[in-house]
């Protein structure tokens, strides 16, 4: 938010954890008095209908601001428009499109929850260069070198929730924290699929659920034991040969306010993702070395008869770390 008679920032803000407060009333609550007359910069045109807070339109007009720049339309149906139409009625300049592209892509999950009913899937790898996790003999660690994994850290950071099969789980108990100081407190969610109950009281996942939340993900007609665990138990439909119901839990996820996941599974799981479709962002750790076929391969069968049946995926930018290489690749059409 900016005093335009002399281009001073008066207030900035953000929506606070679990959607509210939305940014704008964080902003104008720091900007004070100063709100009056001033621009408001906003990357989401302002709602409009009451939900968990009043309407943002209201609050600017209210506050007296005499210019709204909006980045992009709000996709909800209950706003998209409406909230820009409320501010050019109260006589308040309100341009719209500036960084509309930056805007969505750093919305991307709200974007994809709207449209979708599910959040944004990165799915997060760590390959040899010829694209294998694992030696014959189950050797993982590590494929990749200590700045790879650093980074990979971070990633977790900039998610709501992780998800990961219960195989991972019992093969490598991991933690599925953030552990880059700091940023401990950003820690997603840690989402287990877990159709049989298998989640052990005793895994570092169960012990440290009060600190960091754990979701389990098991079969709808599932009676689970109770344990002394803080996990929380969720259910979903089961799909013939294909286990729990992937499309179910993104939207079990999206109810429960989950707009960005990150899937570290092994590779049934990532192949399931892949195969329904259902991944948006691959990020890809790729080492300098090669294992030959002797190796486990990243996927299993995608049903790819031909060329056209592919998957498909564009390198948005690749990243060095070490000697190792991350490169994200972006969903080439939208679903």
């Amino acid at each position: 938010m900016r005093e335009d008679l002399n281009n001073r920032v008066v207030g900035r803000g953000w929506t606070q954890p679990g959607g509210s407060p939305h940014a704008e009333t964080e902003a104008l609550a720091r900007a004070g008095d100063l709100a009056r007359g001033a621009t408001a910069y906003v990357t989401l045109e302002p709602c409009s209908h009451i939900g968990r807070t009043d309407p943002c339109a209201d609050a600017l007009i209210e506050a007296g601001i005499s210019r709204t720049v909006v980045a992009a339309i709000d996709p909800d149906p209950r706003v998209s428009g409406r909230g820009i139409a409320r501010l050019r009625k109260a006589g308040i300049a309100t341009d719209v499109g500036l960084l509309g592209p930056e805007a969505k892509a750093l919305n991307s999950g709200f974007w994809r929850r709207q449209q979708s009913a599910r959040p944004i899937v990165t799915l997060k790898i760590a390959t040899t260069a010829d694209g294998f996790v694992a030696s014959r003999n189950g050797d993982s660690q590590w494929i990749t070198g200590s700045e790879a994994r650093q980074h990979s850290q971070f990633l977790r950071a900039q998610h709501d929730a992780i998800l990961t099969g219960i195989g991972t789980v019992e093969a490598d108990n991991p933690m599925l924290t953030c552990r880059l100081p700091g940023l401990s407190h950003l820690s997603p969610i840690r989402v287990v699929m877990d159709s049989k109950h298998r989640l052990g009281a005793e895994t570092s996942l169960a012990l440290s659920a009060d600190i960091v939340p754990v979701w389990r993900i098991g079969a709808e007609g599932t009676d689970f034991a109770v344990d002394s665990s803080a996990v929380v138990n969720l259910r979903v439909p089961n799909v013939p040969h294909e286990g729990l119901n992937l499309t179910a839990t993104l939207s079990l996820l999206s109810d429960h306010g989950v707009t960005r996941l990150l899937v570290e599974a092994g590779p049934k799981l990532s192949t399931s993702f892949l195969r329904q479709d259902l991944v948006d962002q691959l990020a890809w750790y790729r080492a300098p070395t090669v294992m030959g076929s002797d190796g486990l391969p990243v996927f299993g069968g995608l049903n790819v008869d031909g060329l056209a049946d592919m998957r498909g995926f564009a390198p948005s930018n690749t990243t060095k770390l070490g000697v190792d290489n991350l490169t994200i690749y972006t969903r080439r059409l939208e679903a």
